[in-house]
């Protein structure tokens, strides 16, 4: 099986989803784009690598790193080798020198270990054709991580642009999910000037 290498491009804050990141990958020579959601922990892990950000104390990321050069054992590849159900399955493929061994991971954890060590990552064509969303332009630049506003904090004129700008783009899920969160802030403000 033809194994395609990713790169990972960014990470930023889902406005919709409270508390999750998006980890973009891209298909390197191709056009494809791979978002992956992650938590908090492992966007915030990730982030500080891709910004060369060194914590006060190692994260749990640095420490396995830290451990695994202690040992003699180096992270030959990151492998996402199956999707299913909405979720990346991967597996690190180690060595030691005199053996090699593969043990599963969650794909965020595998790619913040695969960020600190440089070891590449792939995947399958069958997931990037299932999971891969076309992208004309072939671009290298980095998606910089910024911390988006909620959209609880945001006013209701500007949750209407947005539900607008997603209905134009044809993404109907988010719009309806904007359109219940308008509704909810508006009921709000009608029981507030009742009182």
């Amino acid at each position: 099986m033809d194994k395609v290498e990713l790169k990972v491009m960014g990470i930023t804050y889902n406005p919709v989803q409270s508390g999750a990141y998006a980890l973009l990958l891209r298909e390197v020579n191709g056009p494809h784009r791979i978002p992956i959601v992650v938590g908090l922990p492992e966007a915030q892990s990730i982030a500080m690598r891709l910004e060369n950000s060194i914590p006060p104390r190692p994260l749990s990321h640095d420490l396995m790193i830290s451990m695994m050069h202690a040992y003699g054992i180096s992270l030959e590849e990151v492998y996402i080798y199956k999707f299913s159900e909405g979720v990346f399955m991967s597996e690190l493929k180690l060595n030691n020198g005199e053996r090699e061994i593969s043990l599963d991971s969650r794909t965020s954890d595998a790619i913040a270990l695969a960020l600190r060590t440089g070891a590449p990552i792939y995947t399958t064509a069958d997931i990037v054709k299932k999971t891969g969303i076309y992208m004309e332009e072939n671009t290298d630049s980095p998606i910089v991580h910024k911390k988006a506003r909620r959209l609880d904090d945001m006013s209701v004129e500007e949750l209407e642009r947005r539900m607008q700008r997603y209905a134009e783009q044809e993404e109907y899920e988010l719009a309806a999910e904007i359109q219940a969160l308008i509704k909810k802030k508006n009921s709000s403000v009608i029981d507030n000037e009742t009182k």
